[in-house]
C-alpha cells in the first residue's frame, strides 16, 4: 500500500508540473522577476500636476504567493502594493498614500506585450465614491531592468495619472 500511495503521490506531483501555467501565474511570476531595488521618477499629469523623486522595492511574501512593491520618497514609504492569485484572477491591494486601500483586478495580461492592466474592484477606508483613490493600474514591462507603472486615479471628479518610470539599481556594495 505505501508503494502505490508513492506512486499516486509521484503522478500527482508530474501532473501538477506538467499542468499549463494560467495567465495569472504567469504574470505573478513576471512581477517576482522585479525583486530587489529600482530608482526613477514619477510625473502627474490630469487633474494633478508635479513630478519626483520615486524609488521602489519588490519582494515576494507568503511563500512566493504574493509579490510586494513598495514605492518611497526621499527614503519614506509613501504606498505599498500587494499583488496575488485569486483562482484565475491576478489581484491587487494598494495601501495608498490617500489612506485608502483600493483592490483592483486584472482585466488585461499580455505578457507577450509586457503589459498587465488592473480594473477597480472596491476599496476599503474610502469615505465617499467621490474621495481620491486609484482607478486603475497599467504595468509596462521593458527590458529586465526597465519598467513603467502607471496609476489611475480620481478625486473630487477630477481624473488623474501618476506615472512612475523605474531602472532597477545597481546592487549594494
Amino acid at each position: 500500500m505505501a508503494r502505490r500511495a508513492g506512486s499516486f503521490a509521484a503522478f500527482a506531483l508530474s501532473f501538477a508540473l506538467a499542468a499549463p501555467e494560467s495567465p495569472s501565474t504567469a504574470a505573478l511570476a513576471r512581477l517576482a522577476t522585479l525583486t530587489g531595488d529600482w530608482k526613477g521618477t514619477a510625473v502627474w499629469t490630469g487633474g494633478r500636476s508635479g513630478s519626483y523623486a520615486m524609488d521602489a522595492t519588490y519582494s515576494t511574501t507568503g511563500g512566493g504567493s504574493a509579490v510586494v512593491e513598495t514605492l518611497t520618497q526621499d527614503g519614506v514609504a509613501m504606498m505599498t502594493t500587494v499583488y496575488h492569485a485569486d483562482g484565475p484572477d491576478l489581484r491587487m491591494t494598494h495601501y495608498c498614500g490617500a489612506r485608502n486601500q483600493p483592490r483592483l483586478k486584472a482585466s488585461k495580461i499580455d505578457l507577450a506585450d509586457g503589459a498587465i492592466d488592473f480594473v477597480f474592484v472596491d476599496a476599503t477606508n474610502l469615505s465617499s465614491p467621490d474621495a481620491p483613490h486609484v482607478t486603475g493600474l497599467e504595468v509596462r514591462f521593458g527590458d529586465a531592468d526597465h519598467l513603467t507603472i502607471t496609476f489611475r486615479f480620481e478625486g473630487g471628479g477630477k481624473p488623474a495619472r501618476e506615472t512612475i518610470s523605474l531602472h532597477r539599481a545597481p546592487p549594494k556594495a
